[in-house]
């Protein structure tokens, strides 16, 4: 059938594996963001959030809806946020966000991915002011917008910095200015495609291409796991 066929039906196995992967935790967040703050996203700017992020990743609606639908049954369950520190191979960073029903399970799980990649929990907290916590909004960089009108626009918010990668710009602020953020771009009128908050290491290191791929083994494995949110290391 040729190699445009194989190349076809590699990108879509690749699609399908991406998805099995971020829809359920896309669909724990909406779940636990509803759960805790009501089912109404206009009312609800945390479930809001969720569910524009799960849009990013082309979540189905209905996917979506019974998302939301879970966080109101009786045995709906409650979530946890909980995070993992540890060393990976080559002596790696490593931070894990989770979001569990069951602690004792993930932590059980993620210790065993370190130990069987050569390496380690450490104590919670130790790695904590080694990575620093921003809030990444991304939009569509269109050419009606004025980045540098937008920036003036934005300072008051918390705005830290742009970053522009093709049709994207990326707005970078504190975590704790993850709300006005929001409110700032929603008032502007400025669609965001996706809201996060994610971790960045303060001195990032460099590793061979050999050291890489016994790191990525780890890392897939974590990111794997339908408990974990978020792998951050301190790779540069």
């Amino acid at each position: 059938m040729g190699r445009a066929f194989e190349y076809r039906r590699a990108a879509k196995e690749k699609r399908w594996g991406h998805m099995s992967r971020i829809f359920p935790k896309l669909a724990k967040a909406i779940t636990a963001a509803a759960k805790e703050g009501g089912t109404d996203p206009d009312m609800n700017p945390k479930l809001r959030t969720a569910i524009q992020n799960a849009k990013s990743e082309n979540m189905p609606k209905d996917n979506i809806d019974a998302a939301i639908k879970r966080a109101t049954g009786k045995d709906a369950e409650a979530y946890t946020e909980v995070n993992y520190e540890g060393k990976g191979p080559h002596g790696v960073l490593v931070f894990v966000e989770c979001m569990t029903d069951n602690t004792t399970r993930t932590v059980a799980n993620v210790k065993s991915y370190f130990n069987k990649h050569n390496g380690g929990l450490v104590p919670t907290g130790s790695l904590e002011y080694m990575f620093s916590r921003k809030a990444v909004l991304e939009f569509e960089n269109k050419p009606d917008i004025n980045l540098e009108d937008l920036e003036l626009e934005l300072i008051d918010a918390g705005l830290e910095s742009f970053d522009v990668d093709g049709d994207t710009v990326y707005a970078y602020a504190d975590y704790t200015e993850f709300g006005s953020m929001t409110q700032a771009f929603e008032k502007l009128g400025i669609e965001v495609k996706k809201a996060t908050l994610q971790r960045f290491p303060q001195n990032a290191m460099e590793f061979t291409d050999e050291q890489i791929a016994d790191i990525d083994k780890l890392i897939e494995k974590l990111e794997d796991d339908d408990d974990v949110q978020a792998v951050y290391t301190n790779i540069a």
